[in-house]
């Protein structure tokens, strides 16, 4: 099994999505329970 076909198959986003071609380190978080607005803020 390739890898790419384990992303196609559980539907989990390939590395390269996680981040913008601009970051060259991961988003920090800084609300647990608020974390997925902060990182929809940093996509748009």
């Amino acid at each position: 099994m390739s890898t790419g076909l384990a992303y196609d198959t559980f539907g989990t986003p390939r590395p390269d999505t996680y981040f913008q071609a601009s970051e060259t380190k991961a988003p920090v978080v800084s609300e647990r329970f608020d974390s997925k607005a902060q990182l929809d803020l940093r996509l748009k």
